[in-house]
């Protein structure tokens, strides 16, 4: 039997949900990212935050699915909605496929069709988008005129990719999650070793190539930068999300960083950093003035990436620029993985 290689017709992701104990905080970070603030859901306490094709949910209620998943885990992504083609076939087939399926209502905050994922976060399905509307304008009113918050747009286009951290010896299981009931593939496999710790990641792409899911596992002690985040998460989860700008120095000379602080790089990353990727269009000392990454994989592409510290609890954000590269920074991931080590250290966590 062929096998079909997008079961479920996933075609992108709709949205991401918050919830969180401190909505204030969380209000105030996305306004510096550049999300307005512009909707609410018709009847309950859910907000709608928007820039370009990046869509934001922040849960308010106080009780229900949202509300007991931030009691559990703190600040946290409680769910997402995917786009694809038919959300009640999409539901079906996925719980065929063996995902279990979110039927109760009071197990839903939406009332879309669906599914547990990653740490019994949800996955909807949504099939109102692009020339089908939008469910913002269905199911969503305007906030009031005092309540709505119109700010700066920093770039930011899409969601490139997100990423889940998972307990030691999990990471097939959810490798599989995802290949099984979706269609995902494996697009990269990575073994990173630091100073003190270390991890193992598997990447894998949506069937419609419209973003991809990296599945991180810690090695050996568990003071190790993925078991600290399932210790403060309490379980697994998104440990980030990548927002793709066209203009990675234009989008960062425009955040005010009252509340967002980026990984500080050790500056000998910078001596030879230009040697081996000399075709950058860019300003190499605004690069380096904002201790951005810089990775290629073949002749005349690169990409451009930083990220943030820890914002919603131990969960961060990536900032990413794509010039004919669609790797993950594998050039970059030592630094990387060296940079959260450091700031492990100054937070006297490792």
């Amino acid at each position: 039997m062929t096998e079909v290689k997008n079961p479920i017709g996933l075609c992108g992701i709709e949205f991401t949900e918050y919830a969180t104990p401190d909505t204030d905080f969380m209000d105030k970070v996305f306004e510096e990212f550049g999300f307005s603030r512009v909707r609410k859901f018709k009847g309950k306490d859910i907000v709608y935050y928007n820039q370009n094709d990046i869509h934001f949910l922040m849960n308010n209620e106080r009780n229900g699915f949202s509300s007991e998943f931030a009691k559990a885990h703190g600040p946290a992504i409680c769910s997402m909605g995917w786009r694809v083609k038919d959300a009640q076939f999409a539901f079906e087939e996925a719980v065929r496929r063996g995902a279990k399926p979110a039927t109760d209502a009071t197990n839903k905050d939406l009332p879309y069709p669906a599914i547990y994922g990653i740490g019994d976060s949800l996955i909807y399905f949504i099939d109102v988008w692009g020339d089908k509307g939008s469910i913002y304008q269905n199911d969503f009113e305007l906030l009031p005129e005092s309540e709505r918050n119109m700010v700066e747009d920093k770039g930011f286009l899409a969601i490139d990719h997100l990423t889940n951290n998972v307990y030691q010896g999990t990471m097939e299981k959810w490798a599989n999650f995802y290949k099984e009931v979706f269609g995902f593939r494996e697009v990269r496999y990575f073994d990173i070793k630091g100073q003190k710790t270390a991890l193992v990641s598997y990447a894998l792409q949506s069937p419609c190539g419209n973003f991809s899911i990296p599945i991180n596992e810690g090695k050996g002690t568990s003071n190790n930068q993925i078991d600290e985040y399932l210790d403060e998460y309490n379980g697994p989860g998104v440990q980030h999300l990548a927002f793709i700008t066209k203009d990675l120095v234009g989008s960062l000379d425009k955040l005010a960083r009252e509340n967002i602080d980026t990984l500080n790089i050790t500056p000998s990353y910078y001596d030879d950093v230009f040697d081996r990727i000399p075709w950058i269009k860019e300003d190499k000392k605004r690069i380096q003035e904002h201790q951005i990454l810089v990775d290629s994989q073949k002749e005349n592409t690169y990409l451009l990436q930083i990220f943030t510290k820890n914002i919603f609890g131990p969960i961060f954000i990536e900032m990413i620029q794509r010039e004919g590269d669609f790797g993950f920074g594998e050039g970059n991931f030592q630094a990387l993985f060296e940079s959260i080590e450091l700031n492990q250290m100054e937070r006297g966590t490792l």
